[in-house]
């Protein structure tokens, strides 16, 4: 059974920084494709950040120069650090992988961009 766990949420004051963290059960992670979306308020879940299983990346165009999506393969985990944070950040952020034809998601963790 594949489980994805995520972490790191909080409030933070806009200009801040958050990192999160996606940690994978139950799969060859190192083969999967990873992807973090968020859900504000309101709005449908979009896509934020991907990172292929060999490192490739791919930003929405609102997070260019301010995320950064990685993966470190050894702890089955993937991160996106998040800087310079404005209020429209706001959101769910999840995380998800395909397993063999299977579309797996994590429960989600907040972020609040707020002073």
């Amino acid at each position: 059974q594949v489980q994805l766990v995520e972490s790191g949420g909080g409030l933070v004051q806009p200009g801040g920084s958050l990192k999160l963290s996606c940690e994978a059960f139950g799969t060859i992670f190192s083969s999967n494709v990873m992807r973090w979306y968020r859900q504000g308020p309101g709005n449908q879940r979009d896509l934020v950040a991907y990172i292929g299983s060999g490192g490739h990346t791919i930003y929405a165009d609102s997070v260019k120069g301010r995320f950064t999506i990685s993966r470190d393969n050894a702890k089955n985990t993937v991160y996106l650090e998040m800087n310079n944070l404005k209020p429209e950040d706001t959101a769910v952020y999840y995380c998800n992988t395909i397993v063999r034809g299977s579309l797996y998601w994590g429960q989600g963790t907040q972020v609040t961009v707020s002073s």
